[in-house]
């Protein structure tokens, strides 16, 4: 039945971009891009990120207006960033060069003439880029340094050494989407009473292709593009009693905010391979308290598209964050708040090189209704050893 709706939905989508030959178009584009969400006065449009990330570009307006001259085609823009995902690899991509390679072409890009549907970084909101996937796939413990959180450089490479002879297969779980998913800007929230709230910066890497089984050897052929993602986390665990098991994964992965996307996705022909040039970055405050690249990787990319695809099946716009690195836990770096764990007030930076950065202040939400039973989640410090 997979299968079946795989093979439908390939089939569905390549037909309707090639019932037309308007698809034939650009071949490359003149100049790199991103793709995002973006809105101004509370309306959200698909747009392009060009010019070293300093102007933003309507799509769906600029394909309209360059297809008023006779020479382009008409075609209609998804006014989506799923849409655009899903029809991109099955020809809209050639369209999208059109487009930008017009806006430079005509100089609209530049100088005092520029279209109002092209905008300075600083005049919109950045949304999170995709609304929403059907799913967020994230791996843990997949980098050495977070598996050996502080320890000490002896301890870590034998460590590593020991990982590296046995390092099994990736571990992974899922995150919710809406709710959780945030664009840069937008406030982290710390849930009432959970003050035992983590950092991680991950690659997410997002599917342009439906999958099941896709080997790590034709794995990029699935992918889109990658952005910056956040796996905030919340460490205090369960209460005792009950089921009895300190460890929860919906407490410490689940909570509204916890899933930060963006800024924006670079597609991959304008990153190349990310195990060659991945450099992911956290500061707090000004603080760095993590950076890593790919070569601490316990399972690479297209290992863990490979693991992943066996267990379900991908979907355009479906996410797959990375894994973290060293700086949290143990190994975390002291910041002028003393605290190890995220404080009210404090601003995070998440980076990565070639992509962008994401940049949130952390709040922590002070009241609860007060008609609830008490089968909420309680307060850490209630059953916290002191």
């Amino acid at each position: 039945m997979i299968r079946k709706t795989l093979a439908s939905l390939t089939l569905g989508l390549a037909l309707a971009l090639s019932a037309s030959s308007l698809f034939a178009q650009a071949s490359e584009s003149v100049e790199p891009f991103k793709v995002g969400t973006f809105a101004t006065d509370d309306t959200p449009f698909v747009g392009l990120v060009v010019r070293d990330d300093s102007l933003i570009v309507d799509l769906v307006a600029a394909n309209r207006a360059m297809q008023l001259q006779p020479q382009y085609a008409r075609l209609d823009m998804p006014n989506t960033m799923l849409g655009l995902i899903e029809q991109y690899e099955y020809g809209l991509k050639g369209r999208v060069y059109e487009v930008m390679n017009w806006l430079v072409e005509d100089g609209l890009l530049s100088g005092n003439n520029r279209p109002g549907y092209i905008h300075d970084v600083e005049a919109v909101d950045i949304l999170a880029p995709i609304q929403y996937p059907s799913k967020v796939m994230n791996a843990a413990v997949n980098f050495y340094t977070h598996a050996c959180e502080g320890c000490t450089q002896e301890q870590l490479a034998q460590r590593t050494r020991e990982r590296q002879e046995d390092r099994g297969v990736p571990y992974l779980f899922l995150k919710p989407t809406r709710g959780a998913i945030v664009g840069s800007g937008e406030d982290i929230i710390m849930p009432f009473g959970r003050d035992e709230i983590e950092y991680e910066v991950e690659m997410a890497i997002v599917f342009g292709k439906a999958g099941k089984y896709v080997s790590a050897s034709r794995a990029y052929d699935h992918v889109f593009g990658y952005m910056v993602a956040m796996d905030v986390s919340d460490r205090g665990g369960r209460p005792p009693g009950g089921y009895g098991v300190r460890s929860d994964w919906f407490v410490g992965k689940g909570h509204d905010t916890f899933a930060p996307h963006g800024p924006w996705i670079v597609p991959k022909e304008f990153y190349g391979d990310p195990m060659n040039r991945l450099h992911q970055i956290t500061v707090i405050d000004g603080v760095t308290v993590q950076e890593a690249q790919a070569g601490d990787m316990i399972h690479n990319i297209p290992e863990l598209i490979e693991y992943a695809s066996s267990l379900i099946t991908v979907f355009p716009g479906d996410v797959l964050q990375s894994g973290t690195s060293g700086g949290t836990g143990a190994g975390r770096v002291q910041r002028a708040t003393g605290s190890g764990f995220l404080v009210d007030g404090e601003t995070i930076e998440a980076s990565i090189e070639g992509i962008g950065t994401l940049r949130h202040t952390i709040r922590q939400e002070l009241t609860i209704p007060d008609d609830l039973s008490g089968a909420q989640l309680p307060p850490t410090s209630s059953y916290r050893d002191n």
